[in-house]
């Protein structure tokens, strides 16, 4: 079956579970990728240097994994609808306090606070969708679903674009409350995950009791997740600042960039997405992070703003075209009785190995005599590399059946 077959198979219900989780997402990443473009002027009106504001996007990221784990431990016991409308409810009102900031003090505090939500959502909304999707549809669903990763960055990119220079960046936080409106959306049009309502029928143990049953698959989930993190953040959060600050260009020619590589991600996710499904989670993770090591220098080096767009539409295209795979293979690999908490946390925990990212990235800039182009083509080749040989020797159970006893089979037993 082809990939558009099985979407128009979907029922109404399903199709507006993979909306509502698809916005959750992209409205989430739209809220976290509206700081990476005004680092720079945030840090001038608060006296302060481009690395110490940074600083807020390792917080982001760090708490990140509190809200996975306290989100997903109220997905697993009070359902993945109810708990996914409260974190959305929650991001978006940190995002609008966040334009009140006075001092950096302040904004750090608002953007941790931030970063717990923003954890949250996630694996909430992923274990929701892949619970209710058929499983011959969770591939294409699940490169959907990481797509709004990206269509966050599009949206914020084009915020940028057209009112940065009339809202600031006060008024660009005020946007990012937007995301609220989608709670009405969720509780008229999403139903329970057909799997919880089955798990809740059968009863179900802690999350630690699990968690200990299968160490060595949680430990491999982090540590992937922790390669992937710093493949995806480190190739997006810091080049904006690459671009105005190392190239000179506008918020204009920045924006414009920015459309033009999130174009690239969305495509991206969707092709390795539906890829996967033929071909396995794994080789498909492999093929897209390996083609990204010859594509870094481009990405990196190219002489002027069209060919530097080309670069970066190609590298995202492979990036998020490997991440496109994660929603669905985490949630494959997750045991039945954990699904809302295990996928967010092992990826939100790797996020928190990740967070110092943009930091590191920054800091190695300014060593280099602000080289921000070599700073990030070292770091994208490297974490390339680690996640094809993670991804390619790690685990895998493509379109296991959730609620079954091949779910819940010792992951030990599976093919490495």
């Amino acid at each position: 079956m082809s990939a558009l077959e099985s979407l128009r198979r979907l029922t109404p219900q399903q199709r507006n579970t993979v909306i509502a989780s698809y916005l959750g997402w992209t409205l989430d990443a739209f809220d976290f990728f509206i700081l990476v473009f005004v680092l720079k002027y945030i840090a001038e009106e608060f006296h302060t240097d481009v690395p110490a504001v940074s600083v807020a996007i390792f917080l982001t990221l760090a708490m990140r994994a509190l809200g996975a784990l306290v989100f997903g431990l109220a997905a697993d016991r009070y359902g993945r609808r109810i708990t996914l409308m409260a974190d959305v409810l929650l991001y978006s009102i940190f995002e609008f306090l966040t334009g009140f900031s006075t001092g950096l003090t302040m904004f750090l505090v608002f953007r941790a606070l931030y970063g717990i939500a923003m954890g949250g959502e996630w694996g909430v909304g992923a274990s929701l969708v892949m619970e209710t999707v058929p499983e011959e549809s969770r591939g294409i669903v699940s490169g959907i679903l990481q797509a709004g990763y990206p269509s966050g960055y599009l949206i914020a990119s084009i915020v940028f674009f057209l009112l940065f220079p009339v809202i600031g960046w006060r008024g660009m936080f005020f946007v990012g409350a937007l995301p609220a409106l989608l709670v009405l959306y969720i509780r008229r049009n999403v139903e329970e995950s057909p799997a919880f309502l089955k798990r809740q029928a059968t009863g179900r143990r802690p999350f630690l009791t699990v968690l200990r049953e299968n160490i060595p698959l949680f430990i491999w989930a982090v540590l992937l997740m922790t390669a992937f993190n710093f493949f995806s953040h480190g190739t997006q959060d810091i080049y904006p600042t690459f671009l105005e600050t190392q190239r000179n260009y506008s918020s204009y020619t920045v924006g414009a960039i920015a459309i033009v590589y999130n174009i690239g991600a969305i495509c991206g996710g969707l092709f390795f997405g539906a890829l996967s499904q033929r071909i396995g989670r794994r080789r498909a993770i492999v093929i897209a992070a390996l083609i990204a090591v010859p594509v870094a220098p481009l990405w990196a080096y190219a002489p002027g703003p069209v060919l530097l767009a080309i670069g970066a539409f190609l590298m995202q295209f492979f990036v998020q075209g490997a991440w496109g795979i994660v929603p669905v293979h985490l949630n494959e690999l997750s045991p039945d009785e954990v699904r809302g908490t295990f996928p967010g946390f092992a990826y939100q925990l790797g996020n928190l190995l990740a967070s110092g990212n943009a930091t590191l990235q920054a800091g190695l800039a300014a060593r280099w005599d602000g080289d921000y182009a070599y700073a990030l083509l070292i770091v994208a080749a490297v974490v390339a590399l680690v996640v094809a040989a993670l991804a390619g020797f790690g685990y895998e159970k493509k379109d296991v059946r959730f609620g079954t006893e091949e779910a819940e089979e010792p992951h030990g037993a599976m093919r490495i």
